[in-house]
């Protein structure tokens, strides 16, 4: 059995796309459903701090603008960052009412806010050199070409057959801009919502004295997730997702759940290929990253349906230094 996390800790929660609906009726309903959970966390004496993936409803806010503009091209096309910045707010409305709900029937009276929540990247990161992130619709070669030639700092890759994508890149997060008004609402009582999706990537403009500017980019959740706990002063990690184990040999007869793991363990397992490249291993370099960050860190990966019981010590992998 692993350990509990313990008492009166601060504790930063990711919600993995298990978590959240494709639709707002299924999103509403899957909210809900795992609201109760999340404040099981908090009754067990811990402060905290949630955050979330956004790929699918950054996906379908893009896809309406898009379709829309082509239609009728007095509405504008919509990029990234600022679809970023709508989906974290539409998902945060749905977590606060989710949340208000589950308060409401358990008497309890705490507060709930969403932070827009920016990243600071470093525009010189290679990422930017060579786009990987598949984002948007898939799109004929001819409406491939008709878009680079509108837009020529775009990359388009070809999909496995079934069209063209954009591309873009998925810079390391930095600093997260506004973690100052986070630790203010968390010193103020409040469950707070932040760095949805990874945050909205950002640059310094210095030719505008310094000002941000969004930045057609994708950070990953995980990474994003790590910098917010590490900013927040966190004292543990959890990562949700749908499996209550990180596994290795994962789906073969030799599987192997794993209940509690050092950093270097996890290292190793993680070098030699054991995870997902896009699934499991984030998730394990972020708890890495995490537990090194300060002594006495923890990070739990585990799923959703068994968070309360993951913080106590009886479910998920817990990795420590």
């Amino acid at each position: 059995m692993s350990k509990s996390v313990g008492n009166s800790n601060r504790v930063v929660i990711a919600l993995g796309g298990n978590a959240l609906g494709n639709t707002p009726e299924e999103q509403i309903a899957k909210i809900r459903a795992s609201a109760p959970v999340l404040l099981g966390v908090i009754e067990q004496g811990n402060e905290i701090i949630i955050t979330h993936g956004n790929g699918p409803q950054v996906g379908m806010i893009q896809k309406a603008f898009s379709l829309a503009h082509t239609d009728d091209a007095a509405v504008p096309a919509m990029d990234l960052p600022e679809c970023g910045a709508m989906s974290q707010g539409y998902i945060g409305y749905h977590l606060q009412q989710g949340l208000g709900v589950a308060m409401h029937k358990a008497y309890k009276r705490w507060h709930v806010a969403t932070v827009v929540t920016q990243i600071e990247v470093d525009p010189d990161d290679p990422a930017f050199r060579s786009p990987t992130k598949p984002i948007g619709q898939f799109l004929s070669e001819k409406q491939m070409k008709d878009e680079q030639a509108a837009h020529p700092e775009m990359s388009f890759v070809e999909d496995s057959g079934r069209g063209w994508r954009r591309v873009v890149a998925s810079p390391e997060p930095k600093k997260i801009v506004e973690a100052e008004s986070i630790l203010n609402l968390l010193d103020n009582e409040f469950i707070v919502i932040a760095c949805g999706g990874g945050g909205i990537p950002v640059v310094r403009e210095y030719s505008d004295k310094g000002a941000y500017k969004g930045v057609a980019a994708v950070i990953d959740k995980d990474m994003g997730g790590e910098l917010l706990a590490e900013d927040c002063h966190a004292d543990a990690l959890i990562l949700l997702t749908a499996v209550d184990h990180v596994a290795i040999n994962f789906g073969k007869p030799d599987q192997q759940d794993l209940s509690e793991l050092t950093a270097d363990e996890a290292q190793g397992y993680a070098d030699a290929g054991q995870f997902g490249k896009g699934s499991m291993e984030p998730k394990v370099r972020a708890a890495i990253k995490f537990v090194r960050s300060r002594p006495g860190r923890t990070c739990i990966i585990g799923s959703l349906e068994h968070a309360r019981e993951a913080v106590s010590g009886t479910s998920g992998t817990r990795i420590h230094d």
